[in-house]
């Protein structure tokens, strides 16, 4: 037989209700009783039961994250935070790839549902109104990450995406740049795809830059996509001297085909990228980029909702902070510097 709860009490001489508390990180015991049950729950090989506890109070101490993509280095990012304050407080995370076009998302959120978690971390995809309504009828608390809504008590947590582009392209001008390219995500993702666009064509605005279209082209924040994306954005604007990639995994895609035409980065064709993977630190050249704190971001969103189930107290949002690293894919430029790139097509 499996040792119970009772048999903990027993080993502890304590009652079945003090050690349910220590269980239940409850108050109601002194740090020497607190020892005394743990140090029976060693002895005597006593595994907590999450059910059964979550029948008593309503817990299971588990929380659910839903990602487009759970195996990129984006979402492990977040996730690395997620679970470094979840555990720490006791809490088990439950992770469902909802896929990129969220075709499982609802399906998901059924399954999480039935799991009965405490909370729920929704990230990188748009807040669906009919995600919105079963999230509701779940009567558990969420925090969105990386991602935001226009529903007011909905907390959420990430950069402006904006402005972080405004910075990176108005970097580049900084360094003498004119001819910047963009190398753009989904193109009609409210999320993370038109601010950034926006942002930047306002930093060339704001500096007096002509929008030229034929130098914005759609990566769709993927390899695969952004490599053939870029070799078109080439062809049709062999004159640019600068892009701003809207993601690192992009703007990895943009280096790896000025190799394959023997374009030299930075000193043909300064990249700079967005997210600060991993990635970006391992590329040749280590690629300048707008860091999102990606791990902190997911560390935020963790401690928010479990305050939140703690205490049924709502959130509010949070915009965090970016920045630059500089690395070594931009360089500077003068006026009176000339390039001279082959169509690929030819």
């Amino acid at each position: 037989m499996n040792p119970t709860i009772k048999d903990v009490a027993k080993k502890a001489n304590v009652s079945i209700a003090t050690v349910s508390r220590v269980l239940n990180n409850l108050q109601g015991y002194s740090e020497q009783t607190k020892a005394k049950v743990y140090r029976a729950i060693e002895e005597i090989g006593y595994q907590p039961n999450a059910i059964a506890r979550g029948l008593i109070n309503k817990r299971t101490q588990t929380i659910g994250v839903m990602f487009p993509t759970v195996s990129s280095l984006f979402s492990s990012e977040i996730l690395h935070g997620v679970e470094d304050f979840a555990q720490d407080n006791g809490y088990s995370v439950m992770v469902c790839n909802t896929d990129s076009d969220g075709k499982r998302t609802l399906k998901y959120l059924q399954v999480l549902r039935e799991k009965q978690v405490d909370g729920l971390i929704f990230s990188s995809e748009v807040l669906k109104e009919e995600y919105y309504q079963t999230l509701q009828q779940m009567r558990i608390p969420y925090v969105l990450v990386s991602t935001e809504s226009g529903y007011d008590h909905v907390p959420y947590i990430k950069v402006n995406d904006f402005q972080a582009a405004y910075d990176a392209v108005e970097y580049l001008i900084r360094f003498g740049h004119r001819k910047i390219a963009l190398l753009s995500g989904t193109k009609h993702d409210t999320i993370a795809g038109i601010p950034r666009i926006e942002g930047y064509k306002k930093a060339l605005e704001n500096h007096g830059i002509p929008i030229n279209e034929s130098y914005i082209a759609y990566g769709d924040f993927l390899f695969d996509v952004s490599y053939k994306a870029m070799e078109e954005l080439l062809s049709r604007a062999p004159d640019i001297t600068a892009i701003f990639a809207a993601s690192d995994e992009m703007a990895i895609a943009a280096i790896s085909v000025a190799a394959k035409y023997g374009i030299k980065v930075p000193d043909e064709l300064s990249i700079i990228g967005y997210d600060d993977l991993k990635l970006a630190q391992m590329s040749v050249p280590p690629l300048t980029t707008v860091r999102q704190p990606l791990y902190d971001m997911g560390n935020l969103a963790s401690q928010k909702l479990i305050h939140m189930i703690k205490t049924g107290k709502a959130e509010s949002s949070c915009i965090v902070a970016h920045s630059i690293v500089e690395r070594q894919t931009v360089r500077a430029i003068s006026s009176h510097d000339k390039r001279d790139i082959h169509n690929p097509k030819t």
